[in-house]
């Protein structure tokens, strides 16, 4: 799939990749084209991509990647045919060569094409509220509401039968069919990904998207990050409830309902029909299995199985937690 968001300006030369990374290209590949930098799971033989944790083993063994950024300590996870590019710090080399791909994928500039609605070029059962903006490729399907003040950036696309709210701002993003978005949500921004440094703070590059599939709602002023290297998805028939942060990468399953204010740091994956009470937080890199339940206020900072109940800080069995603070 062509990312319509974010122009690849490849192909480059490995050796060229590797000198701005300022890693030493030992091997000599200088006459090898890469296409695209990848994650593991969808990176091809053209391309290059990166392994920084055991926890992505299972993706690694299996990569088909031509190239991968690796620290020394975890590279025999790799392929025998994946040529192993090893660095101290795998998250900043893979900055500096996704940026070097992608370009602005690093800045969130507003998008200078947006217009004042053309309302003849869109379907004659979507309405329009006042001071809607729309930018460049914008697709919206028919029997949509779009309110107030509301901007659609290019190559938006919005389904059928959606209803976008008022003062809402949506880029970098797919929405899908009977899918809500109420007042003052921004989805598809940019991620809270960077590597801090005393001289300037190094931005991580968000180059995915935001997906939003059929009848999910999401809740006023919720903000949804696209993703860094893969995309942030919302599952069918899942509800957000008001002022929840979807960070960057997650994966919210299907069928899920989450409390106000809940927030989910990045790379996390929850599965169908979890649901989370208010105010609990989700840190970054888990798995949470179908079926789960999590009390409001919680902390998660572990893997949660399917079909298990937890409550508190850090989250544990609901039994548990009853019987410890009785």
């Amino acid at each position: 799939m062509i990312n319509p968001f974010f122009k690849n300006k490849g192909p480059f030369n490995i050796d060229h990749l590797l000198k701005l990374s300022d890693i030493a290209n030992i091997e000599n590949f200088k006459k090898i084209k890469i296409l695209d930098i990848k994650d593991l799971a969808t990176a091809t033989n053209k391309d290059i991509s990166f392994y920084h944790s055991n926890k992505y083993h299972s993706f690694a063994i299996k990569t088909k990647a031509a190239f991968c950024i690796t620290s020394k300590n975890i590279a025999k996870s790799l392929p025998k045919d994946c040529k192993k590019i090893i660095v101290d710090n795998v998250l900043i080399a893979t900055a500096k060569i996704t940026k070097t791909f992608y370009p602005n994928s690093v800045t969130d500039d507003f998008d200078m094409d947006v217009k004042d609605i053309n309302k003849s070029s869109y379907k004659k059962n979507v309405k329009f509220g006042k001071n809607v903006l729309i930018g460049k490729n914008v697709k919206i399907g028919k029997n949509c509401l779009i309110g107030h003040n509301t901007i659609l950036e290019s190559n938006v696309v919005i389904g059928s039968d959606c209803s976008i709210g008022s003062n809402v701002i949506i880029r970098n993003s797919i929405i899908h069919n009977n899918v809500s978005i109420l007042d003052g949500c921004v989805i598809g921004k940019k991620g809270f990904g960077f590597f801090p440094n005393k001289e300037i703070n190094i931005r991580y590059p968000h180059i995915g998207i935001v997906i939003i599939n059929d009848h999910a709602e999401i809740g006023c002023g919720s903000t949804i990050d696209r993703g860094s290297m893969s995309n942030t998805v919302i599952g069918k028939n899942s509800y957000l409830d008001n002022q929840i942060h979807i960070a960057h990468n997650n994966k919210i399953g299907d069928n899920c309902i989450i409390a106000g204010q809940v927030g989910f740091a990045g790379s996390s994956t929850l599965g169908n029909n979890v649901m989370i009470g208010g105010q609990a937080g989700i840190s970054g890199h888990l798995k949470i299995g179908n079926n789960v339940q999590i009390g409001g206020g919680s902390g998660v900072i572990k893997n949660i199985p399917d079909n298990t109940r937890v409550m508190g800080y850090p989250a544990k069995d609901l039994k548990s937690f009853i019987k410890d603070n009785r």
